[in-house]
């Protein structure tokens, strides 16, 4: 006997960060949803670990945060990032990174409540998978998806249990592919890709050390070491990656893929990792090993009917810049309250449309940004006169030469730190965090020219209020206490943000409201308002006047704005809302 067809409203195929992001999001905007993984858990290993401010922001939102920080490398013991020729060996050089440096310091917590932090895959899923089943998502592991159709109405699916073997169909009036980067969703739904898949070979080797007396007094998050036949592409790079400071830790060494898949013995992970910690006397446990490639693709379409990708499914590269599951949770962030919106029937089909005009653009930015981190890498061999392939003489030559005292040294030394230096992007790309600029229907400029960034977009953050940027952040208060403005806008609502208590705005958000069948949180900032502006520093970023307004949409981006509130704010903001959400 069939089994009976299982119906839900969107259907999330992958519980990785990005799925269980938008299962979490759904659950949280009160929308039924199924999310199924084909494993029969969570992350086995650490896997991604960066967690910038926009991903932490999106914890926020959800009121994970905290739980979050409890379990991550906090972003002070972070930022030393020490080039050497094994841990235990000789310093090269070091880098201030993930924003330790005063100067970046400074930018960072301008941007953002939110603390960049390192919190490793397989602890970050539990979290969001749990607050997902918590509020009402379903989840099934061991569940594989076999094909799927849809209509105009439905996307079906067929699914097989794994542990049984038993078939079964789930009909869903959407489908979310969160099922990375070799995404069965993506290639049945027929998305077109540019770009290309596994250059060059990597071993992660996931092990237990107590390496305290080699880090504490200098810690960073990631430790390089140039070291002869451990690196991809031919160059010389090995990386210590800490997973739990400072007992746990991920040892990353490189293959020839030429020669076909390594053993992956226990034997091999120990060897590894002690030429990466340089002390072979160093007790080492080994969790597990596997092996990765870098790869170079974007999808030029994320959509295909009622069928959306997100995460790695439609973006692939390698962990350089630590944007990859960051950009996966923002994928979902930016979809899940259309879909509710939808769902809900607030908001007209068209909405959809805008998740493809958004994110893809941030794909292929992303992609273009992380090959070029990764071609910063070589200048380093170049600067110490190194081939691809060198060996164990030739680097210590170069080394020698490095740290003499002529002017052929001379000429190393300030080709090496130059080249040293210019790594820094592949960690302090501040701006590809928070400079996302929408462009699409769900903003409204009013033909308003969006204005330049003042300095490198991709370094520095441009905090602007102008439609399609992320919301700016300023601390106001309320009864003495401090609060983030990112924490009174959100939780799937749009708010309305003015500079006065003014009776037009709120009698234009309820009329809205009303007639749009939607919530809209309307929040005054100011002398005599709901939250007081002590500071001046809304006022200062605000960009409107005072009896001005900014619509912020639920994911925190600005959706439009009014310099004052005009002859008829009511009908401004019905106008702007009824374009948005494609009414």
């Amino acid at each position: 006997m069939a089994s009976p067809t299982i119906e839900t409203d969107v259907l999330i195929i992958g519980a990785g960060p990005a799925g269980a992001a938008a299962a979490a999001l759904l659950a949280t905007y009160g929308i039924s949803t199924i999310m199924v993984n084909k494993h029969g858990g969570v992350a086995n290993a650490p896997r991604a670990h960066i967690t910038n401010q926009r991903a932490m922001e999106v914890l926020r939102d959800l009121g994970l945060e905290d739980e979050a920080v409890e379990s991550a490398t906090p972003q002070h013991l972070m930022g030393e990032h020490v080039w050497a020729t094994s841990l235990a060996g000789t310093e090269i050089g070091r880098l201030r990174t993930w924003y330790t440096h005063p100067h970046f310091k400074a930018e960072h917590d301008l941007g953002s409540p939110s603390s960049v932090c390192d919190i490793p895959q397989d602890i970050m899923e539990p979290i969001l998978v749990n607050a997902a089943s918590y509020r009402g998502s379903k989840v099934r592991f061991n569940t594989e998806l076999i094909s799927f159709t849809q209509d105009d109405d439905s996307v079906t699916a067929n699914l097989v249990d794994r542990l049984t073997g038993n078939e079964f169909q789930i009909k869903a009036k959407y489908m979310i592919g969160a099922d990375g980067g070799r995404s069965k969703v993506a290639e049945m739904a027929g998305l077109p890709f540019e770009g290309e898949m596994g250059m060059g070979g990597s071993i992660n080797v996931v092990f237990k050390a107590d390496l305290s007396k080699y880090v504490e007094h200098r810690p960073g998050d990631m430790y390089w070491f140039i070291q002869p036949g451990v690196g991809h592409a031919g160059m010389g790079i090995g990386v210590l990656r800490v997973v739990r400071t400072w007992n746990r830790w991920v040892g990353v060494s490189g293959y020839d893929v030429n020669a076909g898949e390594p053993d992956l013995t226990n034997e091999l992970g120990v060897a590894i990792a002690h030429k990466l910690i340089g002390d072979d006397t160093v007790d080492v446990e080994v969790e597990s090993l596997s092996t990765w490639a870098v790869n170079h693709m974007w999808a030029t379409n994320n959509t295909s009917g009622r069928v959306f990708c997100v995460g790695d499914a439609v973006h692939r590269h390698s962990p350089m810049n630590g944007l990859g599951s960051n950009t996966s949770i923002q994928d979902s962030y930016n979809l899940a309250w259309k879909l509710a919106m939808v769902l809900k029937g607030q908001a007209g089909t068209g909405l959809l449309d805008t998740y493809r005009q958004e994110r893809v653009p941030v794909a292929e930015h992303l992609i273009d940004r992380v090959s070029r981190s990764n071609h910063l890498m070589p200048p380093l061999f170049m600067s110490l006169h190194l081939p691809p392939t060198s060996d164990e003489a030739m680097l210590n030559s170069s080394l020698a030469t490095l740290n003499a005292h002529s002017a052929e040294s001379t000429e190393f030394r300030e080709a090496f730190d130059t080249a040293l230096h210019n790594t820094l992007m592949c960690y302090n790309s501040h701006g590809m965090e928070l400079n996302q600029y929408y462009q699409s229907s769900a903003v409204v400029t009013d033909g308003v020219q969006a204005p330049e960034p003042p300095r490198d977009p991709e370094v520095y953050y441009f905090a602007s209020t102008f439609p399609g940027r992320h919301l700016p952040h300023v601390w106001v208060t309320k009864d003495q206490r401090q609060l983030a403005l990112f924490d009174l806008c959100g939780k799937g609502k749009f708010t309305l943000l003015t500079r006065e208590l003014n009776s037009a705005w709120v009698e234009a958000t309820a009329q809205a409201s009303n007639d749009l069948g939607i919530d809209i949180n309307v929040v005054s900032i100011g002398r005599g308002c709901d939250y007081a502006d002590s500071y001046g520093d809304f006022a200062a970023i605000s960009e409107i006047g005072e009896d001005g307004a900014i619509l912020v949409r639920p994911d925190h981006m600005v959706a439009w704005r009014s310099a004052s509130a005009g002859d008829a704010p009511a009908a401004d903001l019905d106008s702007a809302l009824r374009s948005i959400l494609a009414r």
